[in-house]
């Protein structure tokens, strides 16, 4: 029987053309190792498992008739991997949507905040933040996509300790306030200077209603028109302001090469600034919502690695550009004598250089960093808690067979991310800066932890498979990230506390 379906796979082409005859027969090895327990049949199905074949994997304890997010096995509807170069750029989107709702009220003011005290000298930690990221959220994706298990990266972290889903939970509870509590006054701030009447309050509840009918019954394709609008806008606004007001290659290039860890200038002191760029850049809970946007645009099986790899990089690319441009508006408008107090600080000074027309245009860069971070925060963050509490509930060895946006926890989580948070806009509460410096700085202290169960759950041969288990240079750079989120958690600890107890 066995050799029968060896000798006719060829001639089927299992190996290059996923069609329904190869599903069936996928199904049938899975069967067939589960009567006989050998491991030929178990290498057969897992490898038809990795080819995208469909079936759950072999190495799961149980066999499920629905995968993580509900769907049948087999994903009918999954997307065809591209071949050509204009169907990799047409299937560009969760690299776009995952950079957009990082790219928030945290970057604009701490990219601002820098250049403006430290001009270009601090140039060098941008690039060290963001080569940690693209690190870190690569090493994620891989396992989400090609781990043995079939399972997503909580799921491989609740397999390594029981106790990450209960973590991510409330992580993901409690970061969903502190994340959303600053952008929501960003928003409303933005709106309030651009159109030049109504309150903050009003702003924001309207910004965050949008986002809430707009996610209350979430639709992919939808969300990532939106994204894709609103970086037309970033991309016209920052980068086109920043090449307005002009700048100075040479001082920004010894920037970006010249380590150095300057003095205290104004209100915030250097490790402070550093610790905050590394929390809204280099690392954060949101990195792993990006398996999330992953598998809600159907990729799932190391058939969509290298299209995920193209467009994650495009995504961090634009990333880095639109940082750059606003640490230059800071470096080249603020730096030396000028300090970001309050959000309406850099559109006004841009207003005395560029006109009416240069303040307009920045605040709609603004209002669209900060917009499509409050949607992309609720939707990740309401997804990773329904799927850490459905994780918890199951244990780490059940596959889980609902669908977690669907579930009702999810709601509950997009309403904890938009509607409290709205308190913030409430006069007399703490100013947008000094909300947001004090929040990015703090998540720093969730990095260790996160980076050390990634690095154990992708350099394991038990977790990821050994296929593709990391290699001994990205264990190097896996462990130099461990140890610079210790100092960095350690930092920033002390940094906020001195700034509040002196602040």
């Amino acid at each position: 029987m066995l050799s029968k379906v060896f000798f006719r796979a060829p001639r089927l082409g299992v190996f290059r053309n996923p069609l329904a005859d190869e599903t069936k027969l996928g199904i049938v090895a899975v069967r067939w190792n589960s009567a006989v327990n050998g491991r030929l049949a178990q290498r057969l199905a897992h490898l038809l498992y990795t080819q995208g074949v469909g079936g759950s994997n072999p190495s799961s304890p149980t066999i499920s008739c629905t995968q993580m997010n509900g769907s049948p096995p087999d994903n009918p509807s999954a997307p065809p991997v591209p071949r050509s170069f204009m169907e990799y750029v047409r299937s560009f989107g969760p690299g776009l949507i995952v950079v957009l709702t990082w790219l928030g009220a945290g970057d604009v003011v701490d990219m601002g905040v820098a250049g403006s005290n430290y001009g270009y000298s601090l140039l060098w930690v941008l690039v060290v933040a963001v080569f940690m990221r693209f690190i870190f959220v690569s090493l994620i994706a891989r396992y989400q996509l090609c781990n043995q298990h079939g399972e997503g990266v909580l799921d491989g972290l609740a397999r390594l300790h029981p106790w990450y889903a209960p973590m991510l939970l409330f992580a993901a509870f409690a970061m969903g306030h502190v994340y959303e509590s600053y952008m929501t006054v960003g928003a409303g701030e933005s709106c309030r200077n651009l159109f030049g009447f109504g309150q903050t309050w009003q702003w924001a509840i309207l910004c965050n209603g949008s986002a809430l009918m707009l996610l209350f019954q979430p639709t992919y394709q939808r969300m990532e028109l939106v994204f894709k609008v609103f970086l037309a806008v970033l991309a016209v606004s920052f980068v086109g302001s920043a090449v307005w007001v002009g700048f100075s290659p040479v001082e920004m290039m010894q920037g970006l090469f010249r380590l150095e860890m300057p003095g205290q200038q104004g209100k915030f002191n250097s490790l402070l600034v550093a610790g905050a760029m590394i929390g809204a850049v280099g690392g954060s809970l949101m990195n792993l919502a990006y398996p999330y946007f992953l598998e809600a645009k159907g990729w799932r099986g190391p058939q969509y690695r290298k299209v995920q790899f193209y467009d994650f990089l495009l995504a961090v690319i634009v990333m880095l550009v639109l940082n750059l441009a606003v640490w230059i508006l800071g470096a080249e408008v603020l730096y030396p004598d000028k300090q970001i107090k309050e959000l309406d600080d850099l559109p006004r000074l841009l207003s005395g250089i560029l006109g009416e027309g240069g303040r307009v245009l920045f605040y709609l860069g603004i209002f669209a960093a900060v917009y499509t971070s409050i949607i992309g925060h609720a939707v990740g963050l309401g997804s990773m808690g329904s799927h850490a509490w459905l994780r918890w509930r199951a244990g780490s060895d059940v596959k889980i067979t609902s669908e977690y946006r669907a579930h009702p926890l999810y709601r509950w989580m997009v309403l904890w991310c938009l509607i409290p948070p709205l308190i913030w806009t409430i006069p007399g509460m703490p100013d947008f800066v000094t909300l947001t410096l004090v929040a990015n700085s703090g998540q720093v202290v969730l990095l260790p932890v996160l980076a050390g169960g990634l690095w154990w759950i992708t350099a394991s041969g038990k977790y990821i498979g050994e296929a593709y288990q990391n290699r001994w240079w990205e264990n190097g750079v896996m462990a130099l990230l461990f140890l610079l989120a210790l100092y960095g958690a350690f930092n920033s600890v002390q940094s906020v506390v001195g700034f509040l107890n002196h602040g």
